[in-house]
């Protein structure tokens, strides 16, 4: 627990009960969380979430998700806007680095504050641009995508962890099957070639992660993507270092909305950015 000496801010590990006021700030600051990310989120890892508060009010807070011993992810770095520039966020997030310990940490860093993510040790990788619209047509079927089953699970484990830089088994047993969420597979003659979900969010449905070997593999998951939501618009982080990823979401009619960095504090564990065609989540990587 760490206090301020200014305004005796106290700076605790939040709960999942806390989770509405923190996904309440993430929506005013138009960031869309989904609606039952906490799920998720708690689950790889429930010491990694903190709140600020001042006489008992929260005011800020941070996550900093631990994967493993070498990796971390940091999100939700808010504070109440009537309250910031008062060094409440700097303490915040000094709890969240002590959490990470010696782990090299990614996050998605919002245009305001890359400064000073620089100058907290932390290098630009490549910035990641929000797409938001309906989906438009898709210029293939949804050809081999088929809803995911339990069966699927090791597959798309392994899938998940060559195109993630850390392994995530918690959080993804709990993201593929929260209720809400719709996870799609495709399977070309036995083998996983991609998988994507969509879940309920404040407002656009968010789609995240879409992984996939190729473009053709991600315009069959845009497909069955496209048939789940219906005329409802989606949201999707898309990172530039795949090319073929943004182009693929203009082709589509959705248009960019907002854009972050994803910035590291060291080296991570090399994975295939090519098959990114959309990041997890801002909040978790």
């Amino acid at each position: 627990m760490t206090h301020s000496p200014a305004e005796q801010l106290v700076v605790a590990r939040a709960t999942p009960e806390v989770w509405p006021v923190i996904s309440g700030w993430a929506h005013d600051e138009g960031w869309n969380p989904g609606l039952r990310d906490e799920e998720s989120f708690f689950a790889q890892d429930p010491a990694g979430f903190f709140l600020g508060r001042l006489d008992g009010e929260p005011v800020s807070a941070v996550s900093m998700v631990n994967y493993g011993d070498h990796y971390a992810f940091l999100g939700c770095y808010l504070v109440r806007p009537d309250l910031r520039g008062r060094g409440y966020g700097m303490t915040t997030w000094k709890a969240g680095l002590a959490h990470a310990g010696s782990r090299t940490i990614g996050l998605d860093g919002v245009v305001a504050q890359q400064g000073n993510y620089r100058q907290s040790g932390f290098a630009l990788a490549h910035r990641t641009v929000r797409h938001v619209g309906r989906i438009g047509t898709v210029g293939q079927p949804a050809t081999h995508v088929r809803p995911f089953v339990a069966g699927d699970r090791e597959a798309v484990g392994a899938y998940d962890s060559a195109c993630w830089p850390a392994e995530r088994p918690r959080f993804l047993d709990h993201w593929l099957a929260t209720e809400g969420h719709r996870a799609l597979v495709r399977v070309v003659d036995g083998r996983l070639t991609g998988y994507a979900v969509i879940r309920p969010a404040r407002d656009a449905l968010r789609v995240g992660p879409l992984f996939a070997d190729s473009v053709s593999d991600a315009g069959s998951l845009f497909a069955g993507l496209a048939a789940e939501a219906g005329t409802a618009e989606v949201a999707v982080d898309v990172p530039e270092s795949n090319p073929a990823a943004v182009a693929l979401a203009r082709s589509l009619g959705l248009a960019p909305a907002f854009q972050t960095a994803r910035m590291y504090t060291g080296p991570v564990r090399p994975f295939a950015e090519d098959r990114v065609f959309g990041v997890t989540t801002l909040e978790l990587g």
